[in-house]
């Protein structure tokens, strides 16, 4: 990926909504959640703090997170890849 983020900004890819119920009833893709739920693919340097030292972030490359549904904004790369681009503070937890 040729993806760079900036600052405290992480690139993660959603996962996929699932298309069944758990019924087997097979959903529209206007139908389908948003999942809240992703794996980091690139990271930035950190934010720089107010006495001008850079911290590092808390999440690293490969972490699965939890964000809410409309966090970050959503762009595609090279065809129908698409990865969400957010800042550090919109990531509610690392899934361990």
């Amino acid at each position: 990926m040729n993806l760079k983020p900036l600052g405290d900004r992480v690139v993660v890819e959603r996962e996929e909504a699932k298309a069944t119920t758990a019924g087997g009833i097979v959903l529209p893709e206007t139908a389908k959640d948003r999942p809240q739920q992703g794996k980091v693919v690139a990271v930035g340097e950190g934010r720089i703090t107010k006495d001008g030292k850079r911290r590092e972030l808390q999440v690293k490359v490969g972490d699965t997170v939890l964000f809410t549904s409309y966090a970050g904004e959503e762009f595609k790369l090279g065809g129908e890849k698409k990865v969400l681009l957010m800042r550090e503070e919109d990531i509610l937890a690392v899934v361990g």
